[in-house]
């Protein structure tokens, strides 16, 4: 019973220190961002990050997984609760959305890609395009049942997911800015298919 309560405060921990960093890296970059200044956020020493991840590369890395993760599934949840492929999309948008400007945001932009080292670059690589991949099955399924239109799924899916993928960047918190965000900007996102 203590070993679960400690693994669940260390992952609660390691959750708010992703976020933390998530933030710095989005804000500076990974050049501009340092161990100190995720420390900083959290109200830490730069030696208790140790305890998380060994360097500032691992640290980005892990960021990346994260962001996979919580795009993965918020796909999921939407192909579970949705009723065709566009009701799916809708829910995708407005989920991944959620994510990204609620109480599990931010979420790091995966615009330093080429900083991590080979292994780590290959694996978070494979992760987005598993994710576009899912992303354009979902646009095909809409196209088979009639409730989005023809389109190139390929380029339709770029479009859509580099327009969501950088919502961290330009978004700093605004609660009102959020909650127009979730419910609006799904139906923005969507008018076109």
């Amino acid at each position: 019973m203590a070993q679960d309560a400690e693994e669940t405060r260390f992952q609660l921990q390691k959750a708010r220190m992703l976020r933390a960093a998530a933030e710095c890296f989005n804000q500076k970059g990974y050049s501009g961002t340092s161990l100190r200044d995720v420390a900083d956020v959290l109200g830490l020493t730069d030696a208790a990050l140790y305890y998380y991840v060994r360097n500032k590369e691992e640290l980005v890395y892990l960021c990346y997984v994260r962001a996979a993760d919580l795009g993965r599934e918020a796909l999921d949840q939407a192909r579970a609760d949705g009723e065709n492929g566009l009701d799916v999309i809708l829910r995708y948008f407005r989920y991944h959305i959620e994510m990204m400007v609620g109480e599990r945001g931010p979420i790091a932009i995966m615009s330093e890609i080429p900083s991590l080292k080979p292994e780590h670059r290959a694996e978070v690589l494979e992760l987005s395009r598993k994710h576009s991949l899912n992303f354009e099955a979902a646009l095909e399924a809409g196209i088979k049942d009639g409730s989005v239109a023809p389109c190139n799924v390929r380029l339709t899916g770029n479009a859509i997911m580099g327009s969501i993928n950088w919502i961290p960047k330009w978004f700093h918190g605004d609660p009102e800015l959020a909650e127009k965000m979730i419910n609006e900007f799904p139906d923005i996102l969507a008018r076109g298919l």
